[in-house]
Parts: structure tokens; C-alpha cells; sequence
């Protein structure tokens, strides 16, 4: 299913959550020989809706009207919310032995 959420992104205010540096996530793996390159699998929707912003994902088909109640691709923050929890979950591992980019590891 593909929805545009393009008057949705224009209502939200912008989650100013940082990505991480490219020069840091490059300079972390130099000198390392062995990589192992991981993409999270639908990673995005793998985190839970807030009950109270299901309904702002509501699509309509001829059949009847749904929403989501996992976090869709295409919401203007689904990026820095996904990179918020990835550096959370690894807080202890980042620059150590794992790098995140969004939903890309290595």
C-alpha cells in the first residue's frame, strides 16, 4: 500500500533529531578488516503508532477506511524516530563494533 502523507509531513513540526556524521560512521570502520552490512527488514514498521496518531494515517479505499498501527514509510519524522531508537538500543555498542545509519549497520 502506498499513501501519500504529503499534507500530513506539511502539518507536523520537524523532529530535529540528528543523523549521525558520514565522516565519523567512515572513520569508525577504517582499519577494520572484516565488515558485515546489515539492512534492517522493514524496519520502519516494526515500531508501534502511538494510539493517538493511528488516525492520522487513515487511507481510504472503496472498501472501507483503515489506518496504520505501526509506523508506515513516507512520515516526514519516520526517519529520526527509527535513528532515535537504533541509538538507544545500541547505546553501549555505537563507535565500538557497530555503526547505524538509520536502518543500514555495519
Amino acid at each position: 500500500m502506498c499513501t501519500d502523507y504529503t499534507d500530513l509531513n506539511k502539518a507536523c513540526p520537524k523532529d530535529a533529531y540528528p543523523l549521525p556524521c558520514i565522516d565519523r560512521l567512515v572513520d569508525g570502520t577504517s582499519g577494520h578488516s572484516i565488515f558485515s552490512f546489515l539492512d534492517a527488514y522493514s524496519g520502519y514498521n516494526q515500531i508501534k503508532m502511538h494510539p493517538t496518531d493511528e488516525e492520522k494515517t487513515v487511507f481510504i479505499t472503496k472498501n472501507a477506511n483503515f489506518c496504520y498501527k505501526d509506523m508506515p514509510f513516507g512520515l516526514k519524522n519516520a526517519g529520526a524516530t527509527y535513528q532515535r531508537l537504533m541509538d538507544k538500543v545500541f547505546q553501549g555498542q555505537i563507535g565500538r563494533n557497530i555503526e547505524i545509519y538509520v536502518d543500514d549497520m555495519w
